[in-house]
């Protein structure tokens, strides 16, 4: 797929070009998870991530510890079930994040905080959106 291809452009990129937020936002917004290529520095910024995020939520893996304590990237990326698996533990024990996450996917609850699996609305939220939450 052409995604793959801008994730082999990344890998085959030098660490200059990898740190250039055009090249690296052009290569995420095609294939998310090219993310893991890009310097640290894009790696911890918030455009570059939600760019990556939006295409594929499994590239918050690749986010930097600060982006995956941030609201707007877990929120970006909510489709994803295992989105909260990469969030923050903050995050995690987060209502409004949670609920938008299992209000997409039930799995998510997986991945909540104990306090939240034991929230009658976040269960009752993940039930809502597929009866096998429990």
């Amino acid at each position: 797929s052409s995604g793959l291809q801008y994730r082999q452009v990344l890998v085959d990129a030098s660490e200059k070009l990898r740190n250039n937020e055009t090249i690296v936002l052009a290569a995420v917004q095609q294939y998310g998870r090219a993310l893991w290529y890009a310097s640290e520095e894009l790696r911890n910024n918030e455009t570059i991530v939600l760019a990556a995020v939006q295409q594929d939520g499994r590239a918050l893996e690749y986010a930097s510890e600060e982006l995956r304590n941030n609201d707007a990237p877990v929120l970006a990326a909510k489709q994803y079930r295992q989105v909260l698996f990469y969030a923050s533990a903050k995050l995690r024990n987060n209502e409004t994040i949670v609920l938008a996450a299992v209000q997409q996917c039930r799995r998510a609850l997986w991945y909540a905080s104990e306090e939240l699996r034991n929230n009658e609305t976040i269960v009752l939220a993940a039930v809502q959106q597929d009866g096998r939450a429990l």
